[in-house]
């Protein structure tokens, strides 16, 4: 963050001094919400959960060099007042982009938006110092403490936005304004809480229109839902995709043998090769997407190709892939599900197949809930459990209650003699039944949403590498 007084940060949120012996003190350090991660200069922004309230830590916060407190009311050190913790971070966070002048690059999405973020951070890491969501903390609380570790030196800013509401994605536009805007898509993500995809569409494209004129909103050709957004905002628009008309575009896209897509990128100044390194032929639209942001900022297309190849996850549990000692091949894509990621990720784990069932191996998809969904839920569980024996996933295992028992009754009534599926409790049932039946060359898909915490299935199967049947 770039330095501000006591006396600036008190003024851009509305608070009151409490027990500060010196207004001009500066914060010089991150802005943090947990007071282990307190560093000498830092800000601590004392946040009430049900379960924790950070009143309780600014004793310790301001003994770890924490210069101030954000606090909803006296906590007897340092401490800037306000009435609202996370609206005083959003005003503070918009006050330092706007001070900043740097390049904002903001995306949004039903699916992929983390993977995407990641890509765009790594190509224009290239281009200048960038600073971009760690994880997926794309909220009111999460983005403006991204916004906050950009400084003087920050040439691009990339944000990810999710929302859960109508006016969700305004609010946090208002927080750091965009110069470029990113629709990857409109699914099925949250549908139980929005009531329908045209919902969601009004709400992811909240991005669009938030752009100014001289602005840029990069939209998905291949969705009809995204396309009409260019409708929307008065900034020229950018399409990616594989239609014909897509500005930035793949061509020749294919997969290897361990799922890795290959394509050729179309560029308006240029054409490369892609091999990524990245699991899943839907990478290639967010790579697409990635290209297009970069560029727009003057990227050369070989450069992009370059980079693009080179590319990697940074963030966890999304199609991390994993091969033990002996063989067995874990991929851990349990950060969190929706159907489009569902079937993506199924479609990634038939590829990697092919190559296993050469070596005698096997599939098996250990899914859980897909939550959200609303009315579409049962009939969307039941969709995945059908495609999982469509594409010759060897076993599903369907892990938890009634969802669960959905996933596997639409795969029971999808196979052809009930043997392609099995349902199981939880988390620990579904690694007894692995520990017990896989054998070298198989592969094993881990993947629910994150209020499942299937990642413990994954986990599991590494930390006892070699511990399969032979």
């Amino acid at each position: 963050m770039i330095d501000l007084s006591l006396a600036e940060i008190a003024a851009v949120t509305g608070g009151q001094q409490y027990d500060i012996p010196d207004p001009a003190l500066a914060v010089t350090g991150p802005v943090v919400i947990d007071s282990r991660e307190v560093r000498p200069g830092s800000l601590f922004a004392a946040l009430s959960g049900d379960n924790v309230d950070g009143h309780d830590f600014a004793e310790r916060a301001a003994a770890a060099g924490a210069v101030a407190v954000l606090a909803s009311r006296p906590v007897g050190v340092p401490a800037i007042v306000v009435d609202d913790v996370v609206a005083a971070l959003g005003a503070l966070a918009r006050a330092v982009v706007a001070k900043l002048g740097t390049t904002v690059v903001a995306l949004t999405g039903s699916a992929g938006k983390t993977s995407t973020k990641d890509l765009i951070a790594q190509l224009l890491q290239g281009l200048g110092p960038t600073v971009w969501t760690p994880g997926s903390l794309n909220n009111e609380i999460g983005l403006p403490l991204t916004a906050l570790r950009a400084d003087a030196g920050t040439r691009h800013l990339v944000l990810e936005m999710g929302a859960r509401g109508i006016g969700h994605i305004r609010y946090l536009t208002e927080l750091t304004p965009p110069r470029i805007g990113v629709v990857l898509n409109v699914g099925t993500a949250h549908v139980g809480e929005f009531g329908g995809r045209e919902q969601i569409a009004v709400a992811k494209g909240e991005l669009v229109e938030a752009l100014p004129g001289d602005g840029i909103a990069v939209l998905n050709a291949d969705d009809p839902l995204v396309r009409a957004m260019s409708s929307r905002t008065k900034a020229r628009t950018v399409l990616f995709g594989e239609a014909a008309d897509a500005d930035i575009r793949a061509v020749d896209v294919r997969l290897d043998a361990t799922g890795r897509p290959a394509f050729t990128l179309h560029t308006p100044t240029g054409c490369g090769e892609v091999t990524m390194q990245l699991y899943g032929e839907h990478h290639v639209s967010n790579a697409l997407a990635a290209a297009a942001v970069a560029h727009e900022l003057g990227m050369p297309a070989q450069d992009i190709a370059t980079a693009l190849s080179g590319a990697g996850q940074l963030s966890r549990w999304r199609m991390e892939v994993t091969e033990r000692a002996d063989g067995v091949t874990v991929v851990n894509d349990a950060y969190n599900a929706n159907p489009e990621s569902m079937r993506a990720a199924l479609r990634a784990l038939a590829a990697m197949g092919e190559a296993s069932r050469a070596r005698g191996g096997r599939t098996w998809a250990v899914l859980g809930r897909m939550a959200e969904l609303g009315e579409e839920s049962l009939a969307e569980h039941d969709a995945v459990g059908r495609l999982a024996v469509r594409l010759n996933v060897s076993k599903l295992v369907a892990v938890g209650d009634r969802e669960a028992a959905w996933l596997q009754m639409g795969a029971y009534n999808e196979g052809s003699w009930g043997e392609e599926s099995v349902h199981v409790s939880d988390a620990q049932a579904a690694v007894d039944l692995l520990r017990s039946e896989l054998r070298p060359g198989d592969v094993v898909l881990v993947k629910a949403s994150r209020s499942v915490g299937l990642e413990r299935v994954a986990e599991q199967l590494l930390a006892v590498d070699g511990e399969v049947a032979g």
